[in-house]
């Protein structure tokens, strides 16, 4: 059986002592990231264990991404080896790529790879963004079907404090950088959900 991305995680971060467990702990807080994603809050890693860490990692970072979190985490505390095995059993192998502003597609997908992948940035959530800012009228009830799939409680939190249903929105928006197709998906089928005649006008353009 193919191992998943969080049996990849739960490994390396089994293969860590208790001190170097703490220190990784430590770092994961500390990395920085790429814009649109958060640092794991301090008191969440406290007594999380390695299965802990894993859901984690993958509920902060999407799985592509929390592979190059972990491996970045664990080669700055010197645990290179378990950063080497995370990236190889994940076909992360071949790059040594680090979380944080300077990664681009580019850097991890190579050239021919990042033409295939242009058109994918073209999502209709993307396409009509002004509009869907401007004119989303039922934002909670989107916030609520994204939560726990593709939004953390602080994400959740964070946007759910803003005052009106543009600013709401915006903050939304701050998150889109750093999702995959899934996730882009995930919030087209949420607005579709709760706001169908919006999307429908937005469609027929």
């Amino acid at each position: 059986m193919e191992k998943t991305v969080r049996d990849c995680l739960v490994a390396a971060l089994e293969d860590l002592a208790d001190d170097e467990l703490k220190k990784f702990k430590g770092k994961l807080h500390e990395l920085p990231v790429r814009e649109g994603y958060d640092n794991i809050p301090r008191g969440r890693l406290q007594k999380a264990d390695a299965l802990d860490l894993s859901d984690l990692l993958v509920s902060y970072y999407t799985e592509g991404y929390a592979v190059e979190v972990a491996a970045a985490a664990l080669g700055a505390v010197n645990c290179k080896p378990q950063a080497e095995r995370l990236r190889r059993g994940t076909g992360n192998g071949d790059h040594r790529a680090l979380p944080g502003p300077a990664l681009s597609t580019r850097s991890v997908l190579g050239r021919d790879a990042m033409q295939e992948a242009v058109p994918a940035e073209q999502h209709f959530i993307e396409r009509h963004r002004e509009a869907l800012i401007q004119r989303t009228g039922t934002v909670e009830g989107v916030l609520d079907q994204l939560y726990g799939t593709v939004m953390d409680e602080e994400q959740y939190a964070r946007i759910c404090s803003k005052g009106t249903n543009q600013e709401k929105m915006r903050e939304l928006y701050k998150l889109v950088p750093s999702w995959n197709r899934y996730c882009k998906d995930q919030l087209y089928k949420a607005l579709k959900s709760k706001n169908k005649f919006l999307i429908a006008d937005l469609e027929g353009q």
